[in-house]
């Protein structure tokens, strides 16, 4: 079996900056429909929603800054916190 200097050896998943290739290009199409919308409606809301996406797609270590806002919120909120004094 061939040793590649690739990271992990060829089974990492493939990224483009600070998002996956999905994510990048789903954020390039976005970009792309928000500058038409705007200029045939005016409207910036496609781009804020773009930005939104992008912000929360970002991945560092392979977890998302939505990932991190669930397991946030499942700690703080829903999960029930158990503490035992010795």
């Amino acid at each position: 079996m061939k040793t590649y200097i690739y990271p992990q050896n060829l089974k990492a998943k493939s990224h483009l900056w600070l998002w996956s290739i999905r994510d990048f290009l789903i954020i390039c199409i976005m970009l792309i429909l928000s500058v038409v919308i705007l200029t045939q409606i005016w409207s910036f809301l496609p781009f804020a929603i773009t930005a939104v996406f992008a912000f929360l797609s970002i991945r560092f270590e392979e977890t998302t800054v939505i990932d991190y806002i669930v397991c946030a919120f499942r700690f703080f909120v829903t999960a029930q916190q158990i503490f035992y004094w010795k």
